[in-house]
């Protein structure tokens, strides 16, 4: 539904959104799906952030402006005046006209490129057509071979004198020896293979949704994969955070903080110089837990049924509130909290000595939000209403005057804040390109009832004279495991590349700390964003797909494209994703990989689907294929040997003119039984101890090379002689057999009672 303003009703209506045609005035607030893609006129909130991660990946949500967007060909992480349809209002109301709609929307878009796209085979499934050809011509040209070579037989008095009645016979021992080349157990066996494939990796959360792709991972040579969620946690985690330590006689000194863990449970270690501290003893840490837990509109949540600790609100805010549970400035007691419990407990304590009594909203010029808080604790009655202030470095620390230093306020100067700034700007473009937030604290704010809440314009003027307390950097951090899983793909000889809607030096900084980029490696020419790709010639883009190893700032448009370069040079691709933007690129590669957290959209276009969203799932899955591979090549040197065998066993008896060794029956029996069986316990064969120490195989290999079906050859033709052998044996010496002559054993077809050759010998057994 959507709620539309035209000039033939006055007011606002409620209406379908397919009923939404361009032209049309469209409001949209907090809660809302956007119905189309709109072109916003108004915001009638302090500020409008939207979670568009639908359709651009990105983990945070987007703030959202009325100004023109001077750039033509901005990607539409950049078209900040733009609501796309889908997507989802977090916070804020605003006003829009439709410039789109259906299929004419960017998820439209997406939906179109999805409907063009054809499926191709798998390797596998090439392989086994062409396997298939071959054999029915090999196995024709025998047939016939056998049946022109028994024409002077087709007369003999077996078949009474008839020609017709020879040529018949003669054709079911050619449809005989049709039934032993085929190897009938074959699909059987290679389907069970492959299930039982599926299961082993369902065990380890890759869940098959198309069962031949799972040979396919088996050849995999490049994984391009997502960076949030994928390889990294989708949880925003403050990983660093400092106060000052001293701000006097033209010295400035911080105490730098590192804080563990990856995830939103409030659990990890504050550490000074890498060893834990008591996070209570510091008063300037208190006061900024204090900002943190009052600055917030989110909350943590533990997930009983999953057993996880999940966000409420915005990841930024969320990622505050566990930094708050983490430090515990008020050493509450957390021991004999239950899981839920513990979830918002030091949070808590914050809310009980404060009472926040509005909020100035963040807003795009003065790039900051506040509080108002007044104590409702009797100690800290004397110490009166405060603002409690977060946002962007720079804006914060320029309307700040002073600093704290312990429990003391200090006069802010040049050279301290010069020396904060490039602090900051060092996490900002270091190695982890951390997102800073500036705290900070106005002690004597104007009373409430003197402030214009009305007048966004006049905000800037209350967040003003402000005391710096710290600032805190945080991240979207890497999977602990993701690091060791992309040596092993390196070692296995799999090009891992981040594909990613996050700018790049975001992206740049976490592919160093995953393995993709050494730490002093130039990323000249191995890392592009969607833009630097559009302007290289298609020839350059072809090389820079085969060279790069991040691409950053893309579009659903650009992944698709990386595909079909990689496929050019016939690459077997695992594309990861998550969102609508990721299906046609997923559906497009070999092996499309959708995380279970997924949409809907996105899983029915993917062949695979994590159920952990982990990263490490894959290459477990890719050591799978390759083990199923493996498997597959024993079992069908068994069965073709055994098949092999069976054509030379016929095909010698028509030659030579002995009688069957083995009747058609006999041969289906053999091939879907006796060798059914043995066959498919190769399936359960375990991956080679260095089965991801080879480099991916070629896709186009065959599945019998020159050298093996030689192997074969001899295998069955020693099989073929043998069983032909064994027989001739048992008719001319066993002493239980009719110990005839081999002449009288080629002639067996001429057999009466009246050729003087066979007297005293029963025709009936031949």
């Amino acid at each position: 539904m959507g709620k539309v303003i035209r000039s033939d009703r006055k007011g606002v209506q409620r209406i379908r959104a397919r009923d939404i045609v361009p032209g049309d005035i469209v409001e949209v607030a907090v809660g809302d799906k956007v119905p189309a893609d709109l072109r916003l006129i108004e915001i009638k909130s302090t500020t409008l952030r939207v979670d568009q991660s639908i359709l651009t990946g990105e983990s945070v949500s987007v703030t959202k402006h009325t100004d023109a967007i001077p750039d033509p060909r901005a990607v539409n992480q950049d078209k900040k005046n733009m609501l796309f349809s889908g997507t989802n209002i977090a916070s804020g109301k605003a006003m829009g006209v439709a410039v789109a709609t259906g299929l004419h929307t960017e998820l439209g878009k997406i939906r179109s490129q999805m409907a063009a796209m054809v499926p191709e085979r798998t390797p596998l499934q090439q392989k086994l057509d062409e396997f298939g050809q071959q054999l029915s011509r090999a196995i024709s040209v025998i047939c016939m071979a056998v049946w022109v070579i028994n024409i002077g037989h087709f007369a003999d008095p077996a078949h009474g004198g008839s020609w017709l009645r020879g040529a018949v016979y003669y054709f079911k021992i050619a449809v005989a020896l049709a039934v032993a080349a085929i190897p009938e157990g074959l699909p059987a066996v290679i389907t069970t293979c492959l299930a039982l494939g599926t299961r082993r990796m369902a065990r380890k959360n890759a869940i098959v949704r198309s069962l031949p792709s799972v040979e396919t991972l088996g050849c995999t040579s490049v994984i391009c994969s997502d960076k949030t969620g994928t390889l990294t946690t989708n949880q925003m985690s403050v990983s660093r955070m400092f106060v000052v330590a001293e701000a006097e006689a033209g010295t400035c000194s911080l105490h730098e903080f590192t804080v563990s863990g990856t995830t939103y449970a409030p659990e990890g270690q504050v550490r000074l110089g890498g060893w834990p501290v008591c996070c209570g003893q510091f008063d300037a840490l208190a006061e900024l837990a204090t900002i943190c837990a009052l600055c917030n509109d989110s909350a943590l949540d533990y997930n009983e049924a999953k057993g996880v600790y999940e966000k409420v609100g915005e990841a930024t805010e969320t990622a505050l509130t566990c930094l708050v549970e983490k430090m515990n400035v008020f050493d509450t007691d957390l021991q004999a909290l239950s899981r839920v419990e513990r979830a918002g407990a030091c949070n808590a304590v914050i809310k009980q000595l404060m009472r926040k009594e509005f909020t100035l909203e963040f807003s795009r010029d003065r790039k900051s939000m506040s509080v108002y808080c007044t104590p409702t604790h009797p100690g800290l009655a004397a110490q009166g209403s405060k603002m409690f202030v977060k946002g962007a470095p720079e804006s914060v620390i320029e309307r700040c005057s002073s600093v704290r230093v312990g429990s003391r306020t200090v006069s802010l100067t040049t050279t301290s804040r010069e020396h904060i700034l490039a602090k900051i700007r060092d996490w900002g473009s270091g190695s982890d390109t951390l997102r800073c937030l500036a705290l900070a604290t106005r002690d004597a704010p104007p009373r409430k009832e003197d402030m214009q809440l009305d007048d966004c314009s006049k905000f800037v003027q209350y967040e003003t004279d402000l005391t710096f307390v710290g600032c805190v950097g945080m991240l979207d951090p890497p999977r602990p495991e993701v690091a060791a899983c992309i040596s092993r793909c390196h070692q296995a000889g799999i090009r891992v590349v981040m594909i990613t809607g996050d700018n790049k030096g975001t992206a740049v900084a976490i592919c160093r700390r995953l393995g993709i980029f050494k730490d002093t490696e130039d990323v000249a020419g191995k890392a592009y964003t969607g833009r630097e790709f559009d302007d290289l010639s298609p020839q350059q883009q072809r090389h820079a797909c085969r060279t790069a190893r991040c691409f950053a700032r893309v579009e659903p448009a650009h992944k698709s494209r990386i595909v079909e370069y990689l496929q050019s040079f016939n690459e077997i691709t695992a594309m990861t994703g998550d969102g609508v933007n990721d299906a046609p690129a997923l559906k497009k590669a070999e092996i499309g990989i959708a995380m279970g957290s997924g949409t809907a959209v996105a899983k029915s276009a993917a062949e695979m689907v994590l159920s952990d969203d982990n990263f490490a799932s894959i290459v477990t899955a890719v050591e799978e294929g390759r083990a199923i591979y493996s498997n597959m090549k024993q079992f069908i040197r068994y069965l073709i040997s055994s098949n092999v065998g069976e054509v030379v066993c016929i095909f010698v008896t028509a030659i030579l003119g002995l009688p069957e060794a083995l009747i058609p029956v006999q041969l289906l029996w053999v091939n879907l039984v006796t060798d059914g069986l043995p066959a498919t316990a190769l399936g359960f064969n375990p991956p080679d101890l260095d089965v991801m120490e080879k480099r991916p195989r070629n896709p186009r290999e065959a599945l019998i090379s020159g050298w093996l079906f030689f192997r074969y050859l001899a295998i069955g033709v020693y099989v073929g002689l043998a069983t032909v052998a064994a027989a001739t044996w048992w008719f001319l010496y066993d002493a239980e057999g009719p110990q005839v002559t081999f002449y009288q054993l080629r002639n067996f077809l001429k057999c009466s009672e009246d050729n003087p050759l066979f007297a005293g010998t029963e025709c009936e057994v031949f």
